[in-house]
């Protein structure tokens, strides 16, 4: 017999999809919507494969690196692409007008790289030179640019409007960028190996301390930001019972959001 079915016209398809995104806004408002988090549907999807790739793929390979790899060559590494990122860090520094923080970064580029072997040692901080860690989404933020809603970057992880525009500049003051493709895409791997490795402790804890992942590193990350910016922020509100806890939080050490980086964001080189 004939099928019955009848085709789908593109009005059909056009209601459908509208039926969906309707669906998927529903799903992000309510009380606990989060106001700066209006794509929290797409974004937990994203979220979720990130964690998926991390699981299977960077965490074991990040094991794999540390247990066979001596700790004093992890350390150089991560010295070197430490160095390499105080070229972005000295190039955000003097955009932001901080002419102190930027001459710091300048000169641990330059110490590192002529005294310390290229970078593999870090000579710069026990003489003195403080890292003074920034990045073009930052960079942006001061010259006033609004952050925009969160978003959730496929590989690369959290992150906003304005901060994945900082993320492709971030890469054009990275030194890599610029090599043979070979050696580029090589370095760019062995970074987030390297980042990713040096996260396993952070990123278990997390495992086990958040009920819910994604919103705990959705708050962190976001709090993190505008404290970079010398915002006024608190704790972010888990929902305890008893609200008053919360009342006359001190803003959070510089460190305290750290302990909640999604693993598979390489982001900006450190």
């Amino acid at each position: 017999m004939p099928s019955r079915t009848r085709p789908r016209t593109p009005a059909l398809c056009l209601a459908t999809t509208a039926a969906a995104a309707a669906l998927l806004a529903g799903c992000a408002t309510g009380p606990q919507a989060n106001p700066d988090d209006p794509l929290e549907p797409m974004n937990r999807a994203v979220f979720t494969v990130n964690d998926k790739l991390d699981q299977y793929v960077a965490k074991p390979v990040a094991q794999g690196y540390k247990a066979v790899t001596p700790e004093p060559v992890r350390t150089a590494v991560s010295h070197f692409f430490s160095n390499l990122a105080d070229v972005g860090n000295f190039a955000n520094n003097l955009l932001q007008g901080k002419g102190v923080a930027a001459a710091e970064s300048f000169m641990r580029v330059a110490v590192n790289s002529v005294l310390g072997l290229g970078g593999l040692i870090d000579i710069a901080t026990p003489a003195g030179l403080e890292k003074r860690s920034q990045d073009f989404g930052l960079t942006l933020g001061t010259w006033g640019v609004p952050s925009g809603p969160y978003l959730v970057l496929p590989l690369f992880g959290p992150s906003s409007f304005r901060d994945g525009v900082g993320l492709y500049v971030n890469f054009q003051f990275d030194p890599i960028t610029y090599a043979e493709p070979a050696v580029r895409n090589s370095l760019f791997g062995a970074n987030v190996v390297d980042v990713r490795a040096n996260l396993l402790g952070a990123t278990d804890l997390l495992a086990l301390a958040a009920l819910d992942k994604y919103s705990f590193v959705r708050d962190a990350y976001l709090q993190r930001r505008r404290y970079l910016l010398g915002a006024d922020t608190a704790l972010p509100d888990y929902g305890d019972e008893d609200e008053d806890e919360n009342e006359g939080n001190e803003p959070a050490a510089p460190s305290a959001p750290a302990a909640a980086p999604v693993p598979t964001q390489p982001a900006a080189p450190r």
